[in-house]
């Protein structure tokens, strides 16, 4: 709590007092009151938020240095400090996959919108322009493909390589149905709905998937955090749990075996969910 009231000190400024005197000095009149409380307190929130988005990982080593504190070992401090790069590896795991998700979510959608605009009786160079710019399916090659449609170029190619990113592979599907349209001419619109119907199945099994598998994260994350709450119960009976196991051989051994088959329980875990989300 400390640490939060701190952090949100540093970002509101140097608070109104300040605030009102430069004002003053600077405009010789009167000052209003400012926004109201809840205003400043839902930015205040904004910000601790944000912070906590960029330096999340962060507060394991808070934590260690809490606990460190209380058990008077520098043992936790050092725990924390190498739980840092495993939570930020974590964070940046689970924002690459919240990337991937949203960008295949926007290749379906501008298939979608191509059928549409297509099946309205654009040319296909023109409907690409309207879809990409309504969807943002493309991404950061929309100015590759963009440029190769207005200008006659490889479409297929340019599609091919923006699905190389995480996520955009259903722009392959996309290439073939404009290869095929182009050169054979074929209906461009019953392609891209096939395609699209595709997409949507595909997405809708990982989602079913991730669904099933959600009792197996609950059940590993639950059962990484019962020494902490037998900790937490062994201190609220008096026995000082804390002192045991950072300041006697026995308990530091029991804290380092622990350490290392919690560790190697949650690799396991994640290992067996990971393989049943690739296959």
């Amino acid at each position: 709590m400390a640490c939060a009231g701190a952090a949100a000190w540093l970002m509101g400024g140097q608070g109104p007092g300040a605030r009102r005197a430069r004002l003053v000095c600077a405009g010789g009149g009167a000052v209003g009151a400012g926004p109201p409380a809840w205003e400043r307190a839902v930015r205040v929130g904004e910000r601790l938020r944000r912070w906590h988005r960029m330096r999340g990982e962060w507060w394991v080593l808070v934590a260690g240095a809490v606990v460190g504190l209380l058990g008077a070992s520098v043992v936790p401090l050092v725990a924390g400090a190498l739980g840092v790069p495993l939570v930020r590896r974590a964070r940046r795991a689970g924002a690459a996959r919240r990337a991937r998700e949203r960008r295949a979510d926007a290749v379906i959608a501008l298939c979608g919108a191509l059928a549409g605009e297509v099946r309205a009786g654009r040319q296909p160079g023109e409907a690409l322009l309207g879809a990409s710019r309504d969807s943002g399916g493309l991404g950061r090659a929309q100015a590759v493909v963009m440029a190769a449609a207005r200008f006659g170029g490889d479409v297929p190619g340019a599609l091919t390589d923006a699905a190389r990113r995480p996520g955009a592979e259903g722009l392959l599907g996309l290439a073939a149905c404009w290869r095929v349209a182009v050169d054979r001419g074929a209906g461009l619109a019953a392609g891209l709905d096939r395609l699209e119907g595709a997409l949507r199945a595909e997405r809708d099994q990982r989602a079913d998937l991730r669904a099933q598998l959600a009792g197996a994260r609950s059940t590993a994350v639950l059962l990484a955090g019962l020494p902490v709450l037998g900790l937490l119960l062994g201190t609220a009976l008096g026995a000082d749990p804390l002192h045991v196991v950072l300041h006697t051989g026995a308990g530091l051994g029991c804290l380092f075996v622990g350490g290392v088959l919690e560790g190697v329980g949650l690799w396991w875990v994640l290992r067996i969910v990971r393989g049943a989300e690739a296959g």
